[in-house]
């Protein structure tokens, strides 16, 4: 599949299957492999990576000549004449020539959008979903079928295509399955962790799959820490469009055993983490007159449970904070909400159960069944898929309609 006739990777000939004003692609580079992606609106339907030695020492003219990049795969219409965008299979190439270089062995990957109705993908004002087939439409030299371009409404651009999102705590969990969703529809996640060899390890993994991703070390309890990391982002990319301020622990004490240690460390690294990243951030969201934060809740910002005083304190004390930002923000476009989960089983969880067990004198099975998912509809966890949707949604809203509300994502335990 081409996007011009001069293409820099031999073989195959052009779109088929949907108009080539749609293809949003995206080229990295990074040491010996080439990192190719085909987005079409917010859907990321193709990844190629490709590896290759140039004869020449200097890489420049490799890169230049694949500045829009091309793939080749095989397009499919549907029987019945809906569109369709091909086939959802994977193909392995060797001996992929490219003009002015050496490369193989090479790999496309199809995602799982890949082969639907074009009325089926997750995008915004997609396309007519009605069926084509009482429809002229041009046929192609090789016979593929070519989607009219009347039947588009709108614009398919990702929905965060190029914006800057940092992410706190998002080498793994709740964090990690936020910084992934948001590379799927066209950000630049930058993962901020106190691990920064897990935090490299995500962006590496996100960059594996076509979209830019960028790893930095931050103490959010740090005041030195985190403004290095917000200006080591605005260095590199020059903007930051969304936080999300995520990064987490939890402790499972009495308050009569609880140590007043532990009781600072959470809230330091819950509230006063996330004053030091908003304050860090707003500066550059005022300047550009735009921005969102999204703050990482829990159901305990809004009740509470037994051996949780400081956890449930800080979880409180975040609505607090998003109401100020979202009042004082608002002259600059700058908007605040806060996404309330249910229990999610993530690390942090699993950690609790045996904890709470010990305490409550029960069993694990029990603290699962009759604390932790006893007052949700469906006896179900909230899944980081569920909470990583919802802190789009917040991030993603085009007025300040919502500024400093909240949104419970917990299977019906909390209802307001």
């Amino acid at each position: 599949m081409y996007l011009d006739d001069d293409a820099p990777i031999a073989g195959g000939r052009e779109i088929w299957g949907f108009p080539k004003k749609l293809a949003s692609p995206k080229i990295a580079h990074e040491g010996d492999v080439v990192v190719c992606t085909l987005h079409y609106g917010s859907v990321l339907c193709v990844s190629v990576t490709m590896g290759f030695k140039l004869r020449e020492t200097d890489r420049a003219p490799l890169v230049k000549a694949l500045a829009r990049p091309n793939f080749m795969i095989k397009i499919i219409p549907h029987v019945a004449c809906t569109p369709r965008i091909c086939e959802l299979v994977r193909y392995y190439m060797e001996d992929v020539t490219v003009k002015g270089g050496r490369a193989g062995p090479a790999a496309i990957e199809l995602f799982e959008y890949a082969m639907c109705d074009v009325a089926r993908l997750p995008v915004r004002e997609a396309v007519s979903a009605n069926p084509l087939h009482h429809r002229p439409h041009t046929r192609s030299r090789r016979g593929g079928v070519r989607l009219p371009e009347r039947c588009v409404k709108g614009s398919l651009m990702p929905r965060f295509s190029e914006k800057v999102v940092i992410i706190t705590g998002a080498a793994s969990g709740i964090g990690k399955e936020i910084a992934l969703r948001f590379a799927a529809e066209g950000g630049v996640p930058v993962i901020a962790d106190l691990n920064l060899d897990a935090a490299d390890a995500t962006a590496r993994e996100i960059k594996a799959k076509g979209s830019d991703a960028f790893a930095v070390a931050m103490n959010v309890a740090d005041e030195t820490a985190v403004e290095k990391g917000v200006a080591d982002t605005m260095a590199k990319y020059g903007r930051i469009d969304v936080l999300v301020s995520n990064a987490a622990i939890q402790i499972v004490k009495p308050i009569v055993d609880l140590p007043f240690a532990d009781w600072k460390r959470l809230l330091a690294i819950h509230l006063d983490g996330a004053f030091l990243t908003t304050r860090a951030c707003l500066k550059h969201m005022y300047k550009a007159k735009s921005g969102s934060i999204v703050y990482m809740g829990s159901v305990h910002s809004k009740e509470a449970s037994v051996l949780k005083a400081p956890y449930v304190t800080a979880k409180h004390g975040l609505l607090g904070l998003c109401r100020v930002v979202a009042k004082e923000g608002a002259q600059y476009n700058v908007r605040a909400n806060v996404v309330c989960p249910g229990f999610v089983r993530t690390p942090l969880v699993d950690k609790q159960i045996p904890e709470q067990a010990k305490e409550l004198g029960i069993s694990e099975e029990d603290v699962i069944k009759h604390v932790m998912l006893k007052d949700t509809v469906d006896g179900e966890f909230t899944t980081t898929e569920d909470v990583a949707e919802a802190v789009l949604f917040c991030a993603g809203f085009k007025t300040n309609a919502l500024t400093g509300q909240s949104l419970v994502v917990s299977h019906g335990w909390f209802m307001e």
